[in-house]
C-alpha cells in the first residue's frame, strides 16, 4: 500500500470541493475522503477556511459551516509551523504565505491553488522546497487520473 500524497489545498479548492462536490474539486474531495491524498493544515490555514465559510455572501448558517468543516478537518494532518516560519519566496499577497509555510513545514509533495500570485512564483517555490504549485486541473491530471 502506498502512502497518501501529502498536499496543501488552498482555501478556494477546499471550499469548492465542500460546496459544489462535482467536477475536479469534487474529485479532490473524494480523494481526501478515500485517503488517497492527505491534506495538510495549520492553524492559519484552518482559520482562513473558517473565516471564508462565515462570509455573509455565502449565507451558510452556523450549523452548515460546522457540517462543512466536519467533512474536511477529520481528514487533515495538522502541521505546527515553527517560529520563525520556513523561508519561502516573497509573494505579493501576504495571505498566501501560510500556505507556503505549511507546504515546507509539512513536507508537502504539492500545493494546489488557483491563486495567480502563487502560480507566478511556482518555479522559485519549487526550487526552494521541491514542492510544485499546481492548478486544480494540473493536479487532477497528474495525480488523480483525470
Amino acid at each position: 500500500m502506498t502512502a497518501a500524497l501529502r498536499v496543501v489545498l488552498d482555501t478556494n479548492v477546499v471550499l469548492s470541493g465542500l460546496v459544489f462536490g462535482g467536477g475536479l474539486a469534487g474529485r479532490v474531495r473524494r480523494a481526501w475522503q478515500a485517503g488517497a491524498i492527505q491534506p495538510l493544515a495549520s492553524t492559519a490555514t484552518v482559520q482562513e477556511l473558517v473565516r471564508v465559510l462565515a462570509y455573509p455572501k455565502l449565507q451558510f448558517s452556523s450549523d452548515e459551516q460546522q457540517e462543512l468543516l466536519a467533512d474536511y478537518v477529520p481528514h487533515v494532518v495538522t502541521v505546527r509551523i515553527p517560529v520563525p516560519p520556513p523561508i519561502v519566496p516573497e509573494c505579493w499577497d501576504a495571505m498566501d504565505m501560510p500556505f507556503m509555510h505549511l507546504a515546507v513545514a509539512g513536507n508537502a509533495q504539492v500545493l494546489v491553488s488557483g491563486d495567480q500570485d502563487l502560480l507566478a512564483i511556482d518555479a522559485d517555490f519549487e526550487r526552494l522546497s521541491d514542492c510544485p504549485v499546481l492548478t486544480l486541473d494540473a493536479f487532477c491530471k497528474r495525480y488523480l487520473d483525470v
